[in-house]
């Protein structure tokens, strides 16, 4: 039985996995999951430790420091967490030959490009977030069975994000005010769970070899952050106007993309999947909300 270990378990995406695991379909493997109380992906020891005592044969690393605007004054825990913990995590991979599969963030990107990012694109990372992001990125790729997914505008019922607290927000304000010259493509965690399994299954059955490589993955579609939470209202039923404003009238510590669109052609093709458009996959997700 091939044994799996999902890091970032208390997030959003690892609390997803955590669902995922437990159907028939997962039902030959074995998985752990893991917070920072139970290990510390940032200390080498310990995780060195962590893998080769549990027999580890693939890690999918959801850690991540996510706070995007903290980041700009916590620049050396962001670093610390995004980009060196997953070379530690590669490393300690390597010498289990565990598959690594990690994740990654539209934020790499300067938002100058007029057309969807596809991985040859260079990364310009605006934010030390960004910046931290891709240096993870560059050490898992660096590690002959590392794979990168990047995604971008993550949400979920579980966790911290931008879904939940435009439906908390909601139910307390008559009105919102929110960006709409910051285009990109929501994504359900749940969608991107699924994908993540599929190639660590694919993976350790050997039915698909992902060594150094980089994917991008989001839902389909596009649209800005006042679209997004207009159809989180508007599918809610939630009485609350949604104002639409410029991004010099929200100022924030960190830089963002105004354009993060991705292109999905790659992992659509190497995995043969159907992706959901966003508003499909944000139906899904309300359906589940208590």
């Amino acid at each position: 039985m091939k044994t799996l270990l999902v890091t970032g378990a208390r997030g959003q995406l690892g609390q997803e996995l955590q669902g995922l695991s437990y159907t028939h379909v997962f039902r030959d493997y074995r998985f752990l999951f893991t917070d920072v109380d139970t290990l510390d992906i940032t200390n080498a020891g310990r995780v060195e430790e962590y893998i080769a005592k549990n027999g580890i044969d693939c890690v999918i690393n959801c850690a991540s420091y996510t706070n995007v605007d903290k980041a700009e004054t916590e620049q050396d825990a962001a670093m610390l967490i995004n980009g060196t913990a997953p070379g530690l995590l590669a490393g300690a991979c390597a010498g289990k030959g565990a598959f690594l599969v990690h994740v990654g963030t539209d934020f790499v990107f300067d938002g100058e490009r007029p057309v969807p990012y596809r991985e040859e694109d260079n990364a310009a990372p605006i934010s030390s977030y960004g910046r931290s992001k891709l240096e993870g990125d560059r050490a898992v790729l660096a590690y002959e069975r590392g794979t990168v997914v990047r995604t971008s505008w993550l949400y979920s019922s579980y966790g911290h994000n931008f879904f939940r607290t435009i439906h908390r927000l909601a139910h307390e304000k008559d009105e919102l005010s929110v960006v709409y010259d910051q285009a990109g493509t929501p994504t359900y965690a749940r969608d991107l769970a699924r994908v993540l399994l599929l190639l660590a299954v694919n993976s350790l059955s050997g039915k698909g070899s992902y060594g150094k490589e980089l994917f991008h993955y989001s839902n389909e579609g596009v649209c800005s952050w006042y679209d997004f939470a207009l159809e989180i209202i508007t599918l809610t039923g939630i009485q609350c106007r949604v104002k639409p404003v410029e991004t010099e009238q929200y100022p924030l510590p960190a830089r963002r993309p105004r354009y993060s669109v991705m292109s999905k052609s790659k992992i659509r093709s190497r995995l043969e999947i159907d992706i959901p458009h966003w508003k499909e996959s944000l139906r899904n997700c309300i359906s589940q909300l208590d």
